[in-house]
Formats: structure tokens, sequence, C-alpha cells
């Protein structure tokens, strides 16, 4: 019998859309669209791990609701560019032949993207640089996006952004959701305002209203646990110093026009991000951040996110470089 391999298909979604579709030989896929560089769907078997608003709108210039969302030049409203930066609402290409990328998987399923911002967003955001995402599907299910930015200003100017991978995990219910690894960090409360600092009492962060907050300072891999589905979400990140984590409740989603009512019980936003402080670069230089992601049975345990022991896991070393 000949062996399965890994696949990558380019198709048309039935919305007029076109999306990359990766299958890995373990039955793991995901599939993602061009126009947002946007994962929107990741499966492990038939079973959907990102969660997709039910009223999601698929229609260009809107951004689609769900997924994994690439927040750049800016996270949230504060800035010059458009709520959560323009990356999220850009077509995006293919590039067939990127910059040599160090990796130190045998990861074969990957795509790789490349950001060209249009005029009318530079005269916004007067800026140069560029932008590739690769997204790669490991054998073993695991998720991985790696940005990198590069400043290519000829006349000395600095590159300043904020960067965030709003990930939309898919939960059986939020009152049955904790997450594990931002204890006694301090955190950014946006529902008190941008500059309200605090710090998080809990023994882990449990859902029972709206939250919109920014954590500082985390550390490399957090754990999301969904007690009724008995499965944890483990996050890890490189070269990017904050996690957000928003979920809108009830009020609040059902004045949100592309999301369903009921939608806030069965979604988590989860991301790694550059928020408080941006990131900026001289001229020449480059930025990678990195986001890791994969699904395991909840007896995962707390003490496994011990820094000294996520350190063996393999992810790079956070860069910026010339």
């Amino acid at each position: 019998m000949e062996e399965a391999k890994p696949s990558i298909e380019r198709i048309k979604a039935s919305n007029g859309l076109e999306k990359v579709v990766l299958r890995e030989i373990r039955g793991v896929s995901i599939e993602v669209y061009l126009y947002g560089g946007q994962v929107i769907s990741w499966k492990n078997l038939s079973e959907e791990l990102l969660f997709v608003s039910s009223k999601a709108a698929f229609k260009p210039p809107k951004p689609i609701r769900g997924g994994i969302q690439i927040c750049f030049p800016q996270v949230g409203i504060h800035g010059v560019s458009e709520q959560q930066g323009f990356a999220r609402t850009h077509l995006w290409e293919i590039e067939e032949n990127p910059p040599a990328f160090p990796t130190k998987t045998a990861t074969k399923s990957f795509v790789d993207l490349i950001l060209k911002p249009s005029e009318e967003e530079l005269k916004n955001w007067p800026q140069s640089c560029q932008v590739r995402l690769r997204i790669a599907l490991s054998p073993g299910g695991e998720l991985i996006l790696t940005t990198r930015i590069r400043n290519t200003s000829t006349d000395g100017k600095l590159l300043s952004f904020s960067f965030a991978y709003l990930t939309y995990f898919r939960v059986s219910d939020i009152s049955e959701v904790r997450v594990e690894g931002l204890e006694t960090l301090d955190y950014l409360d946006i529902l008190k305002g941008r500059d309200n600092r605090f710090t998080e009492q809990g023994d882990a962060i449990v859902f029972e209203s709206e939250v919109d907050k920014v954590y500082l300072g985390a550390p490399p891999k957090i754990a999301i646990i969904d007690h009724e589905k008995k499965r944890t979400f483990v996050l890890a990140k490189d070269g990017l110093p904050d996690i957000v984590v928003w979920n809108p409740w009830d009020k609040k989603a059902k004045a949100i026009g592309d999301l369903g009512d009921e939608d806030y019980k069965h979604m988590l936003c989860v991301g790694a991000a550059a928020v408080e402080k941006p990131i900026t670069l001289k001229p020449g230089e480059e930025w990678t951040g990195r986001q890791e992601m994969s699904a395991v049975p909840s007896s995962y345990c707390s003490g496994q996110l011990d820094p000294a022991k996520v350190l063996q896991m393999s992810i790079e070393t956070p860069s910026v470089s010339g």
C-alpha cells in the first residue's frame, strides 16, 4: 500500500475566496484564506479546534470573525491604522521562494505568504517594510505561525508596530474553561481604559463576564483547559511578550453584528502579542514572532508550565536581526 503523504491544495471556496488546504498524514488539516492571511480551520481528524462565528462575513473588506486573525500594524483601536490593523483585511500573496527560513522541525506541510500594503494603506501608515508569514502543520497536528517583519526603509526611518495572533479557540462552554500560566502577572484591562494596570490575583483565569485583557510579560507557554471536552490547548510563543484574552459575553455579543447571540459560549480569544511596548526596528533589521499551538488530553497538568521545563520545547530564540 502506498504511504500517505502530506498535501497542499489551493482552491476557491464556495464563498468565492481563495484558500490553501494543508493536510498531514495523521488526519489533521488546516485551511488558510489568502484574504487576511487567516487560518480559518484547524481539524484533528473530524473535530474542529478553531471557532468561526455563525454570522461571519466572508465578504471583503470586512474581517472574518474567527480563526486566527493577524493584527498588524496595530492591536485594538490604538494607533493610526484601522482597528486591529489592515493585515486581517488585506489580500496576501503566496510566496513561492521566500528568503531562507530557519527551522528545527521536519514539517513539510506549510505555506508562505507575503503582505504588500496598498497605496491607500501606506497613506495612513507611511512605512517601508516586508511582512512574511509561514503557516505550518506538523505531522503531530501542531499549528505553527511564524511572522517575519523587516524594515526596508532607505531614508533611515524607524519602523514601529504592534502585533497579535488573535486566535479564536473553540470551547464546549466558556464557563467550564480556565487559562493557566498567567497567574500573578500584571495586565491591562481594556474595559477600564488601556492605561489601567492591575495584577492578576486568581490561581487561574476563569470566565463569568466580559473579558478584554492584555497580560504583560507572559511566560513562553500557557494552557487553555476545557473541562467538559477534557482537552487542553497548549499555546507557546516566541518574540511576543504579551498575551491577549477576550470574550464579549452575552450583552456585547448581541451588539456585534457578525457574532451570533450565543456564540460567546463556545469561543475564547487568546493570542500571543506585542501590545504594551511596540516593536521598533532600525533600517535593515528583521523581527520574528512565533505562535505554536497543540491540542492534548486534559491529563496535561499545570506543573508542565514551569518555565524551566518549557524551554525544552522546539521553539526558537526571540530575534531581531540585521
